[in-house]
């Protein structure tokens, strides 16, 4: 565009410029994410023919997310499945109540709107300054799991993504003495219910984007999404640290969620560590006989003193 073109012309050039390369990376974004996604679900199997999935949909950024994202896939997927868009209101006070029906309506999907006031139940047991999630996360999932088996739904998917995972890892070490994060699949305690974690390949970055550009009607969290002195915020804080002084930190930390090597830990539960042996020309000793544990020190398999053992919450509102 040469030095005469009037500066109206060129500033709408410059805006269609501008629009064109936005599309160009939301397209870019969209087809990560879905192929992510849809690459989470075969890994796990996921989801299969024939499958009722109840999509968890709190108003927060993650959920909307996960079901604009999975209804793409079902349109597109080699399988049949339906899905059910469910909603827990809480009652917490100044609760939009109109927004997700308004939206969902839009859509076309099919939704529930659960009314339960566990509100007023957490606030009552929680002391004023305490962590609200842990209580607040179990009334939600009890709620929630009853209510599956109540519409027939197969699988249970929430919105947990990769960074939620590799947070949770960090916690459970650092808090509760375990390695352990979120399955992207779970079968739950009672056997009853499957829960499925779809977005548990997409980075929350690429969500926050997406998010952005779709303009999905978010919902804060006034209960529990708005406190600062969460350990999780603290771990989130480090792990951002981290990816910022070695970019692509985060990457590596969750291959090796997905490559456990249970005989380099030290868990006697996930490998048979008792009966290693050698075996020099083709003959095996006799396994060594197992000795009391407290003869070292250790009174019945207590795990290291002074380590406070803390059960980390892992469902997302």
């Amino acid at each position: 565009m040469s030095d005469t073109t009037p500066p109206a012309v060129k500033a709408s050039a410059d805006n269609n410029n501008a629009q064109k390369q936005s599309t160009t990376e939301f397209n870019k974004l969209q087809k990560r994410l879905r192929r992510q996604t849809g690459s989470a679900i075969a890994d796990y199997n996921m989801i299969e023919e024939g499958d009722k999935v109840m999509v968890c949909l709190s108003g927060g950024k993650d959920s909307f997310a996960m079901l604009d994202i999975l209804l793409g896939l079902q349109r597109s997927a080699p399988i049949s499945f339906s899905l059910v868009a469910v909603n827990l209101d809480q009652k917490q006070p100044g609760f939009p109540e109109h927004i997700l029906p308004n939206y969902l309506d839009e859509l076309g999907v099919e939704y529930y709107i659960l009314e339960k006031d566990t509100y007023s139940v957490v606030t009552e047991i929680i002391e004023e300054g305490k962590t609200t999630c842990g209580l607040c996360s179990r009334l939600r999932r009890g709620t929630l799991y009853g209510f599956a088996e109540d519409i027939g739904a197969t699988k249970i998917a929430l919105g947990h993504h990769r960074d939620d995972i590799i947070e949770t890892l960090f916690l459970n070490m650092f808090y509760g003495g375990k390695l352990k994060a979120m399955p992207p699949k779970l079968l739950s305690d009672d056997g009853r219910n499957i829960v499925i974690r779809p977005l548990a390949y997409c980075k929350e970055d690429d969500l926050i984007s997406y998010a952005d550009y779709k303009a999905f009607p978010i919902i804060p969290c006034n209960l529990c999404g708005s406190q600062d002195n969460l350990q999780r915020q603290n771990i989130k804080a480090m792990l951002r640290d981290w990816e910022r002084q070695q970019p692509n930190r985060l990457e590596v930390i969750f291959s090796a969620i997905k490559n456990a090597s249970p005989s380099q830990l030290a868990d006697v539960n996930l490998f048979n560590f008792t009966d290693l042996s050698i075996d020099r020309n083709g003959v095996k000793p006799e396994p060594a006989q197992q000795l009391p544990m407290n003869i070292f020190g250790s009174e019945g398999g207590e795990s290291l003193s002074g380590v406070q053992v803390v059960e980390i919450e892992d469902l997302k509102r």
